[in-house]
């Protein structure tokens, strides 16, 4: 076993397991995949020219013709009634951080092919010593609000089916079987229908699915109203983690209609902790004993405060709470006690939670490289992380299961070591 060492010099063996990552779909994906009856309705890149008139808000004036005067390329999904652009902040590795901004891309001019094409995507890792990566979808958002906000709900399984086969086979198989890990969606609009497509998927080899952070925002019942027992119960039979990624609530923490973006950058983990107490409190930690979620991109050193405040809250008002809504009948324990080995936090520059990781449980905390995101550490996402380790005083054994350990434990990697001899490499 080689020791690591938390200097320039000692940093090549140590190979990151990153837990959230995100792909940018190929435009061909649907057209040339779905059954032939949806063709004409498939998700499709149209190339576009937009002129810039709300930079801020991300809004723009399309321009058909490029000759007709100023404007930039861009190419728009079109599905259905809608059409979205891809802003810089989604793919913006390799820039240069003082000049990035919201323009659209264009596949040919401005996105690497690292987010979409699976050879340059594992080059990309090689040079970032990222050897293991979970990718979440990008074109269908976080957790699949885009198939949600369908018309044609046949259509849109049809599409969510069309992208896990892709991610699972394609994506993630041959030369990235077991580096490039999948992480699929469900139909929200259907608990039913989401158990099954867990199932489905668990036997081609995902046991990853991504969930919305709160579903009641996207105008579905909450965890509290046990309308998702079945997709629950799916997941634990097949050992599925449940990711839950900022911005899949379809939100972003605000206080005020004129704030400055940078406010909701700040708050950016506030739905994650939304999140962590609703899984908590509803009881369905409690009574889905082996689901296992990851709170996507929200850090870490929040953590402390909320649960001992969750277990005041339990203990001092017990009398209150049991008559306004029966709390210690589907939460019999301590809010706390349901977080060690159930709950993970997904960080990539939380100096504070590494700090309070004696508070926390080291085990619990997660690190990822958000490639190709505009939060990515890429490519220097190890020594960033070293130079966390080194501030928060971290050992050598800490920084291997902060990097490594903890998501091959959570995630049950182990289930790839058979296919992947350097997750299996005795440097573990």
């Amino acid at each position: 076993m080689v020791p690591v060492q938390m200097g320039e010099n000692g940093s090549a063996g140590l190979r990151i397991v990153s837990v959230d990552d995100h792909v940018i779909e190929p435009p061909n994906l649907w057209v040339d995949r779905l059954p032939r009856r949806f063709l004409d309705r498939a998700p499709r890149v149209e190339r576009t020219w937009v002129t810039d008139v709300g930079f801020a808000k991300n809004n723009w004036t399309f321009n058909e013709d490029p000759s007709g005067g100023d404007g930039r390329p861009a190419d728009a999904w079109i599905y259905e009634d809608s059409r979205r652009l891809l802003a810089r902040g989604f793919c913006a590795v390799g820039q240069d951080r003082d000049a990035l901004n919201f323009y659209p891309l264009s596949y040919e001019f401005d996105i690497p092919l690292g987010a979409y094409e699976q050879k340059a995507r594992l080059e990309a890792m090689d040079r970032n010593h990222t050897e293991v990566s979970l990718c979440f979808p990008t074109i269908p958002r976080f957790c699949g609000q885009l198939f949600l906000e369908g018309n044609d709900k046949d259509l849109a399984l049809a599409c969510l089916r069309v992208y896990n086969d892709w991610m699972i086979d394609e994506w993630c198989g041959g030369a990235g079987r077991g580096r490039l890990v999948p992480v699929t969606l469900v139909p929200l609009w259907d608990a039913e229908l989401a158990a099954g497509e867990v199932r489905r998927c668990a036997k081609k080899g995902s046991h990853a699915v991504t969930f919305s952070e709160c579903p009641p925002f996207l105008g579905l019942p909450s965890l509290y109203s046990r309308y998702w027992d079945p997709f629950l119960q799916a997941c634990e039979e097949t050992d599925t983690v449940v990711n839950l990624h900022v911005g899949s609530s379809s939100k972003s923490a605000s206080t005020a209609d004129d704030m400055f973006h940078a406010v909701s950058s700040v708050l950016l983990w506030e739905y994650g902790m939304h999140a962590a107490l609703d899984w908590i409190m509803s009881g369905t930690l409690e009574r889905f004993r082996s689901v296992r979620i990851a709170l996507s991109e929200v850090q870490a050193g929040w953590i402390p405060f909320v649960l001992e405040r969750a277990d005041n809250v339990w203990k001092n008002n017990a009398a209150i709470d049991q008559a306004i809504d029966g709390l210690r009948d589907v939460l019999p324990n301590p809010p706390s006690s349901y977080f060690a080995g159930r709950v993970y936090a997904c960080i990539y520059d939380d100096l504070h939670g590494l700090e309070c990781r004696e508070q926390i449980g080291l085990e619990q905390i997660l690190f990822e490289t958000d490639y190709p995101h505009a939060d990515s550490t890429w490519d220097h996402s190890l020594e960033t992380a070293l130079d966390l380790a080194k501030r928060a005083k971290m050992s050598d054994r800490e920084v291997r299961q902060l990097l490594r350990e903890n998501a091959i434990t959570a995630f049950h990697l182990d289930r790839y070591f058979d296919v992947h001899h350097q997750v299996v490499s005795s440097d573990l």
